[in-house]
């Protein structure tokens, strides 16, 4: 992995959150993904799932975490199961996690070959009553491949099936939307490489350059600041390309006169950052532009004082497309009649602005956290508000990343990221 070692006690603490809410004799089991193929003997790189990795720590296939807290064998109440390692994967693979390295980075101390989980897994089930599966209950999920989850749990329910059987989503939902101090700082240190990018970005932007070359001088950022790259497929949409909400294309020449709207961001140690910014491709913006800009910008800083303790995700919505409608009227693009007649179920500013301001971030973009009880402190929310135009071919995002406070507004990860116009028109001419 490019990131630096993760300190265990996150992950001991991680653990700790989730066997407090578990059923007495019960037991729950996290996989590691799959390697997935493309053909031939071609995989896509391969990605941890971030479930077992908020709770051990291991980022290496082929992985299985067994949480036990009543196995009568005080030792059995946490395990780590890897793959028996040797010299021919070493040299062909590289090295993988020695028993002693996968205590080192889990704060697990009872650790075993995958081969054995079959035998010491049947006879913990003999004490158990319960069995938790980790089901994908994410609310924008449309998985239609079979994971190595999936495989276990369709396995366990023919295996066992006088066991009892519970979900490990809800309890996930719940603990991973609240973010560990650790993890703020992970996420803060994707949210600085990102800065990297955008800074980089700023000084190479001219007409005539192209989307694709834009993506390449991110990634080289990205993957210098040991990074992996992309937390997300990166938009970089110049002129009427930004009406695309997730245009991907990436493979036009930017023009003289137009914007570039760019939604992309680093990962880092598997934490995402995601910011979105729109900039002039000759370093000036229009009169129009800067209205239609100002206008966004306006919304998100008054959008991210809402973020407090208490508010609900729905209601917050809501208000922010209140914020949004007024500022649309003062632009031209609605007036009080649109309003007036609007359909409250598709109001009048969608026309312009369509989607959703703000989402859970953290080890997945689009992370795990309750959306329909109060936000608390430490929780970590995107605040992207935008204003499409296809008739004047301009589409204007900003996108910031920021954590909830016990009191006040809310923290800003991307504090030190250029937003405002000035000071985009200074960098983008030096």
């Amino acid at each position: 992995m490019k990131y630096a070692q993760i300190d265990s006690n996150l992950f001991v603490k991680n653990r700790k959150k989730f066997m407090a809410q578990m059923r007495p004799k019960s037991i729950a089991v996290f996989n590691s993904n799959d390697i997935y193929p493309i053909g031939a003997d071609s995989t896509l790189p391969f990605e941890q799932d971030r479930d077992i990795f908020y709770l051990s720590g291991a980022d290496q296939e082929e992985t299985i975490l067994l949480m036990f807290p009543d196995a009568m064998d005080p030792k059995h109440r946490e395990i780590l199961f890897v793959r028996e390692t040797n010299e021919h994967i070493a040299i062909w693979e590289g090295a993988k996690l020695t028993k002693e390295k996968a205590t080192e980075v889990s704060g697990i101390e009872s650790v075993y070959w995958l081969s054995d989980f079959d035998k010491i897994f049947f006879d913990l089930m003999t004490e158990a009553d319960t069995i938790y599966f980790n089901t994908n209950e994410h609310y924008r999920q449309a998985v239609e491949t079979q994971t190595r989850e999936d495989r276990f749990i369709e396995k366990c329910k023919k295996e066992y099936p006088a066991h009892q059987w519970a979900k490990s989503n809800p309890i996930l939902q719940n603990i991973r939307g609240v973010k560990e101090s650790e993890e703020i700082e992970l996420m803060q240190t994707a949210c600085d490489i990102t800065e990297k990018g955008f800074r980089r970005i700023l000084e190479f932007v001219k007409p005539g350059v192209w989307e694709h070359e834009m993506e390449a001088e991110f990634l080289h950022e990205f993957i210098r600041n040991r990074s992996r790259g992309f937390a997300y497929s990166p938009i970089i949409a110049a002129g009427n390309n930004a009406n695309v909400l997730h245009y991907l294309e990436n493979n036009q020449q930017v023009k003289d006169g137009d914007m570039i709207l760019l939604d992309l961001a680093a990962e880092y140690a598997n934490y995402s950052s995601d910011m979105t910014r729109t900039i002039p491709v000759n370093g000036k913006f229009t009169k129009r532009q800067k209205e239609v800009y100002s206008a966004v910008l306006r919304v998100k800083e008054e959008a991210t004082k809402m973020l407090v303790p208490g508010t609900i995700w729905a209601e917050y919505h809501k208000e922010v497309g209140k914020l949004m409608t007024s500022e649309l009227i003062g632009l031209g693009l609605l007036d009080k009649a649109d309003v007036q007649n609007e359909n409250p179920d598709w109001p009048a500013y969608k026309k312009y602005f369509m989607h959703g301001t703000s989402h859970h971030i953290g080890l997945n973009t689009h992370d795990y956290g309750e959306l329909k009880k109060p936000m608390k402190a430490n929780m970590v929310f995107t605040v992207e508000p935008g204003i499409y135009i296809p008739a004047e071919g301009m589409g204007i995002r900003l996108e910031d990343d920021v954590v909830i406070q016990e009191k006040g507004e809310p923290f800003n990860l991307m504090r030190n990221i250029p937003i405002e116009i000035e000071e985009i028109e200074e960098l983008m001419h030096k």
